[in-house]
C-alpha cells in the first residue's frame, strides 16, 4: 500500500475517529530533546518513533535515555494489539530500550482493562498463530481460521492482529455478522503500519470494511481514542498536569489525533515512519489535524 492510499483511507473512515480540535501550531522542531525542557512526561508510539519493524530508529535509544536521566516519565503508548506485554517489553530491550513494564501502555492491555466490565461470552478471535495466548488465558476464546462453525458459535469477535489474516476470514466473518450481528472489540485501531518495505495491513483496516458491509459498529481500544490514555493517567495519578504531556508519533490520524483527544501536546515526526520524509503541511490541510509540534526525528 502507498502512503498516499493509505492516508485516503484513514480518512474514509473519519466518520468513526474522535473529531479533530483546533489549536495546533505545528512549531518545527529538529528532536526531542529540542522540546524536552517544557514536558515532564512523554507518550511515545513504537512504530516510526522507536522503531520501524525490527530496527530501531538510530539514536533514539540514547535519546530516551537521556530523557529519562533528566528524571521524564517516558511511556511507550503503542496499538500493537497482536503481542503480550512481556513480548513487547522484550522487544524494546533487545532494540537497547529500557523502560518499566508500567511505563508500557498497548491497546491489548486497554482491551483486557474493558473486558473485565464486560458479560462473559465466547469470542472468535483475530490473532495470529505465531503471537500465542500469553495474557489471553483467562478469555474464553478461539483463534479463527477456515472453520465456519467457529465464526457461528462465537458470541463476540475480537480483532487483536491481522498478520495471518487473510481475505476468506474476513468473508466468513462478514457472513456471520450479517446472519447474526454480535459485538466487534478491536484492539488495534491502526488501517496500517510502517514497515521496513511499506505498509502493513492492520485490524482497524478490517473493522472498517466490516462496518461498511455489515453495519455492525466496533467498539475500538486504542489511539486515537481516549479508553488507552485513560490507563496511561491511572498510572500518572489523578494529579497529572496534561499541559506537561507530550504524544509522540509519526501518523496524524492516531498519535496526533489521540493526544488531541486526551487533552496533551502533541509532536508528529515527519522523517520517519508513516510520513517518512514526505512534505506535511499540504496532508494536515487536507486531514483538519495539526500538531503542537513537528519533529525532524525522534
Amino acid at each position: 500500500m502507498t502512503l498516499e492510499k493509505a492516508f485516503a483511507a484513514y480518512e474514509a473512515a473519519r466518520v468513526r475517529l474522535p473529531e479533530a480540535q483546533e489549536g495546533g501550531r505545528a512549531t518545527p522542531c529538529g528532536n526531542l530533546d529540542d522540546i524536552a525542557d517544557q514536558f515532564d512526561v512523554f507518550l511515545l508510539d513504537a512504530f516510526g518513533v522507536l522503531n520501524i519493524g525490527e530496527h530501531a530508529i538510530p539514536g533514539v535509544p540514547e535519546r530516551v535515555a537521556g530523557l529519562q536521566a533528566k528524571g521524564k516519565r517516558v511511556f511507550v503508548v503503542t496499538n500493537a494489539a497482536g503481542y503480550s506485554n512481556a513480548t513487547l517489553m522484550a522487544k524494546y530491550a533487545r532494540l537497547g530500550y529500557d523502560f518499566a513494564p508500567e511505563n508500557v501502555i498497548s491497546s491489548r492491555m486497554t482491551l483486557l482493562h474493558a473486558l473485565t466490565r464486560e458479560p462473559k461470552r465466547y469470542w472468535g478471535a483475530m490473532l495470529s498463530k505465531a503471537a500465542g495466548l500469553a495474557d489471553l488465558e483467562n478469555i474464553d476464546l478461539t483463534r479463527l481460521e477456515e472453520d465456519r462453525s467457529d465464526y457461528a458459535k462465537a458470541e463476540g469477535f475480537l480483532c487483536l492482529g491481522a498478520a495471518e489474516w487473510t481475505e476468506e476470514r474476513q468473508a466468513l466473518l462478514e457472513a456471520a455478522l450479517l446472519e447474526h450481528p454480535r459485538p466487534v472489540l478491536v484492539a488495534n485501531p491502526d488501517i496500517v503500519a510502517p514497515r521496513e518495505n511499506g505498509f502493513s495491513t492492520e485490524p482497524g483496516s478490517y473493522a472498517h470494511r466490516l462496518a461498511d458491509k455489515t453495519g455492525v459498529a466496533p467498539r475500538f481500544y486504542g489511539k486515537p481514542f481516549a479508553n488507552i490514555y485513560d490507563l496511561v493517567f491511572e498510572r500518572l495519578g489523578g494529579s497529572a498536569d496534561r499541559s506537561r504531556i507530550v504524544m509522540v508519533g509519526d501518523s496524524l490520524h492516531t498519535d496526533i489525533l489521540g493526544a488531541q483527544t486526551a487533552g496533551v501536546s502533541s509532536a508528529l515526526i515527519s522523517g520517519y515512519g508513516f510520513f517518512a520524509g514526505t512534505p506535511i503541511p499540504g496532508l494536515i490541510a487536507q486531514s483538519g489535524i495539526c500538531p503542537d509540534y513537528i519533529l525532524d526525528r525522534p
